[in-house]
């Protein structure tokens, strides 16, 4: 953690901010910290006048502050926790220390158990030691921070750490989870339960009611997995009774501006999805998906995982794992090779996906015997093809196997 932020968040500041540079152990059990001392310090001003002295819970203050920093990068400590100084133990005052002294800090992390911290704190300067103690720390979990103007359901369920802008409306069904942004005149409503650390930008609209005639109000679900960023005026639907009740979205996704999710949905994790991009209802798409800006995808179709949706397509149809969809209406353009390339794909499955797809775009074969021609292949044996052939046996409403218009210069992905 970069030592000025989390000092602002302590309210350690200046007069009272007394470390310069803290570096922690590759372990993370050990920090060490430096202050110099000059008379300019404000806190000299009127102490002992003509003989300035560090006062002793000064450096008190300062061994805590170094601790906090130790405690705060220890991934048990939840983002925005408070580390307070509860007790300590032991203390030892061997000599002053004088403006022009450079006060070298060491703290090393002794016990750990829940909310409470005990370290092991020294101060030196110049080698000699000035002080050390035991400290008793204590870790708080940050309040969430609600705006006066925010309308918050007293039932809601408000995770620490949350922020809430102001004009928001928290619904009382409504979960967030730790450290959740709710921005500026957000709506979070229905049954909806937000995962951690998720972001939501101003004008969002979360888990309100589906745009389907045949919803009456039934009690149906949002949940929204850790990590998300839903951008500004993004717009996503709980589910209906006939789609199972619930619409579901993993963790890490990211939603531009203007984005819609309809009820029933299923989307995985990592995928991205354009401005305006929109679901329809009871789509599916899977891990590592990307559609483009302003394309929609129709009811009941599914994405596949790692596949590509130009801007601007519109799919009917189930669009391939691994592959380029683009056009209105949706077109096959090869082999997603940049984007696998880009998530670590091995040349080697690389090359047996786009064999995969020359039987299916290219061989002139029949559906159902180029899926047999790649069953028959020995050379196409990993576990990618095999999610293909899977995907495309599994479709409810077929799946896009059209090749571009060779006569508007689109040609394969070689």
């Amino acid at each position: 953690m970069h030592i000025s932020a989390y000092l602002h968040r302590q309210l350690q500041r200046v007069p009272l901010r007394l470390l310069d540079v803290a570096t922690a152990s590759s372990d993370g059990r050990r920090i060490t910290a430096h202050k110099a001392i000059t008379a300019t310090d404000e806190f000299f001003q009127g102490h002992f006048p003509g003989a300035p002295l560090l006062p002793g819970v000064l450096m008190v203050e300062a061994l805590t502050q170094a601790s906090a920093l130790l405690v705060c990068a220890d991934p048990a400590t939840p983002a925005g926790a408070t580390v307070r100084l509860r007790g300590v133990d032991d203390a030892k005052f061997r000599r002053h220390v004088v403006p022009g002294d450079r006060l070298d800090l060491e703290v090393a992390l002794v016990k750990r158990r829940g909310p409470i911290a005990r370290v092991q704190a020294t101060a030196s300067v110049e080698g000699s030691v000035v002080i050390e103690a035991g400290l008793v720390l204590a870790i708080d979990a940050c309040a969430p921070a609600i705006h006066p103007t925010a309308v918050v359901a007293a039932s809601a369920v408000i995770g620490q750490g949350c922020v809430i802008g102001p004009g928001a409306v928290i619904g009382p069904y409504v979960t967030l989870g730790r450290d959740v942004q709710v921005g500026a005149h957000a709506v979070v409503e229905g049954d909806t339960t937000i995962g951690d650390g998720t972001q939501i930008f101003p004008f969002g609209s979360i888990g309100l009611a589906p745009q389907d005639l045949k919803y009456r109000g039934e009690r149906t679900r949002l949940v929204v997995g850790r990590e998300n960023v839903f951008r500004e005026s993004v717009t996503i639907h709980r589910g209906t009774v006939g789609g199972g009740s619930e619409t579901r979205i993993g963790d890490r996704n990211l939603f531009m501006a203007y984005a819609h999710v309809a009820h029933d949905c299923r989307v995985g994790s990592d995928t991205i999805f354009g401005p305006g991009a929109t679901l329809g209802g009871h789509v599916e798409v899977g891990d590592f998906a990307q559609v483009s800006a302003y394309s929609g995808v129709h009811q009941f179709c599914r994405v596949g995982r790692y596949a590509f949706i130009g801007g601007y397509s519109v799919v009917t149809k189930d669009a391939l794992p691994y592959a380029k969809t683009v056009g209105n209406r949706a077109r096959v353009y090869g082999l997603n090779t940049i984007g696998l390339v880009r998530k670590g794909f091995s040349p080697d499955a690389v090359r047996q996906l786009r064999q995969a797809y020359r039987f299916l775009l290219t061989s002139r074969l029949t559906p159902s015997k180029a899926l047999a021609a790649i069953d028959a292949d020995p050379r196409l044996s990993s576990s990618d093809v095999r999610e293909l052939v899977t995907f495309i046996r599994s479709s409810k409403r077929g799946v896009t196997l059209r090749r571009p218009n060779k006569r508007a210069g689109e040609g394969d992905d070689e």
